[in-house]
Order: C-alpha cells, then sequence, then structure tokens
C-alpha cells in the first residue's frame, strides 16, 4: 500500500468527520434527541440516511481499506448535505476521479504571453493550481509589483495573503478572501496528495501562518469564481477588482485571472497608474 493511498483515506476519513459534524439532525428531519456529546450527526446516522452499514461507514471515516463505489458516496454526499465542489472533493479523495498530470509547460510557450499581451490595459496573469503566478503582462505588473517577487521569492498569492501581516498586505478583504483561497487550495490538494512539492508548500504555509492553520483544518473546499477583490495600493488607494479565472486548454492544473475594474473611480487609478508607472507603493500580494 502506497504512502499516497493511506494520506487520501486519512484526508478521506478526516473530510467526513468535519462534514458530518456541520449537520444538525433537524436539516435531515431526525429529532434533536438528549445527550449529544458532539455537534452534527451521529455515525449511525449517516449510515442509515444513506443506506449503508453502520459498520462499513465507520470503518470509512476510520480509513481503513475499503472500497466505495460513486453511487454510494453521492448518497452520502446527499445526507452529508455537500455541494458540488464537496462532492467532487469526497470523490477524488476517495480515489474515484484520474489524477490530473501537474503539467505547466504550456504556460511557458511564446504564444501565452502574447496572449497576456493582448489583453492590456487589463491586468492579467497566469496562476497555477497552489496559486503560484507563473506569467503576467506589463499591467498586471503595474498594478500589483509585490506580486511578482515577495520577500521570500516565493511568486506566490497564497502565500502572500497568508503570511504577509495585516500592515502590509495590500488585501483590504483579506478577511473574506483568504478562506475562499485555502478552501480553493483544499478542493486542487486532493489530486496532488503525496506530491513532493505541494507536501513542503503546505508544510511551510502552516508553519508561517496561524491563520491558513486554522482555516486548512477546518476542511472547507471551494472552486474558483469570478470575485470581487479590494487592494489597497501606496500610490492611488483603494481599488476593487473583480478578477475572473478563466481555463486554458493545455493547461489543466493552472488559470488564467483577468482583473477588470469594478467602478469609475477604480478605472481612473488603474489608468493612472498605467500612465505613471513606477510610482512608489507598499504592495506584497494581489
Amino acid at each position: 500500500m502506497t504512502t499516497v493511498t493511506l494520506d487520501r483515506r486519512a484526508q478521506l476519513a478526516e473530510f467526513l468527520k468535519t462534514r458530518r459534524a456541520r449537520v444538525t439532525p433537524a436539516q435531515v428531519g431526525l429529532a434533536p434527541g438528549l445527550r449529544r456529546r458532539t455537534p452534527g450527526l451521529r455515525r449511525e446516522e449517516v449510515a442509515q440516511l444513506a443506506g449503508v452499514g453502520v459498520t462499513w461507514y465507520t470503518w470509512l471515516e476510520q480509513g481503513r481499506p475499503i472500497n466505495a463505489s460513486e453511487q454510494v458516496l453521492q448518497s452520502i454526499a446527499r445526507t452529508l448535505r455537500l455541494d458540488i465542489a464537496e462532492q467532487a472533493h469526497l470523490l477524488r479523495l476517495a480515489g474515484l476521479r484520474p489524477a490530473v498530470p501537474d503539467s505547466l509547460e504550456c504556460a511557458t510557450q511564446p504564444q501565452v504571453q502574447a496572449i497576456l499581451d493582448a489583453l492590456d490595459p487589463l491586468p492579467a496573469a497566469i496562476s497555477s493550481a497552489r496559486y503560484d503566478i507563473l506569467r503576467w503582462n506589463a499591467a498586471y505588473e503595474t498594478i500589483f509589483p509585490g506580486a511578482t517577487l515577495t520577500d521570500t521569492h516565493r511568486n506566490n498569492s497564497l502565500w502572500a495573503a497568508a503570511v504577509v501581516p495585516d500592515c502590509c498586505s495590500a488585501f483590504v478583504n483579506r478577511d473574506e478572501e483568504l478562506p475562499r483561497m485555502v478552501a480553493v487550495l483544499r478542493s486542487n490538494y486532493a489530486e496532488h496528495l503525496g506530491d513532493p512539492e505541494w507536501e513542503g508548500f503546505i508544510a511551510d504555509l502552516l508553519e508561517a501562518s496561524e491563520d491558513f492553520a486554522r482555516l486548512w483544518a477546518q476542511q472547507d473546499v471551494a472552486l474558483h469564481s469570478s470575485r470581487l477583490k479590494v487592494f489597497r495600493h501606496g500610490s492611488v488607494g483603494e481599488l476593487r477588482m473583480t478578477a475572473t479565472n478563466l481555463q486554458v486548454l493545455g493547461m489543466p492544473t493552472a488559470r488564467m485571472v483577468v482583473y477588470t475594474p469594478n467602478d469609475e473611480e477604480t478605472r481612473e487609478r488603474v489608468a493612472f497608474l498605467q500612465a505613471n508607472p513606477g510610482l512608489p507603493v507598499v504592495d506584497h500580494t494581489h
């Protein structure tokens, strides 16, 4: 049995426990009952509602080497009221979805840079599944100069969002965005269990950031979506930008992120920055 298989089962067990604790008896039509020592449903209640054996479900939560079909896992997902991202995460942890190769050669091709450059004056970049910033255009570097060279030489937006202190962070709505970023990372991580680069990156984040460690332990998962992100720029003040994530054919583990100003004031400030490159700025992340 491989270490990756053991890790995957352990992750599956922990994920099921946290989701079970989140569902109340009332949500699934059960009486509250007395003397509940822990929040959420009991294992036997999940098994009954999902139509599986109590012993089998207990073994699943204990990370034992048992097989689970997609049909059975979907029944458990419905019982635990999992959303689309959580259902996909559950199936990947159970090994029912093929792992996507972490191949980013396409991101280094000249044609990709040409596409990014053509999007100017909109800031745009290629980001990996773990938030590494791989390529960007001139508009991106003008708006987020610190994002392409952090103090630790990690060109990674999640690292900067989690580790850089509030005093020096470019994020204004960090409390909203950091949990979402960690949840997306958790979802992507299921396809890279055992990968030394991923394991090392997460271990470093756990050591460097208490906020990341707390959010990582919650086992929340999410998918990328268009998001309003609010940044602080040292020269022009607040920038309200909508980040749109685009999947690029040939880059299954990467995405293109394009930023558009969310209001007229932000458009004017972005235009001013692009017309006056090199302005001083305190910026470490995006």
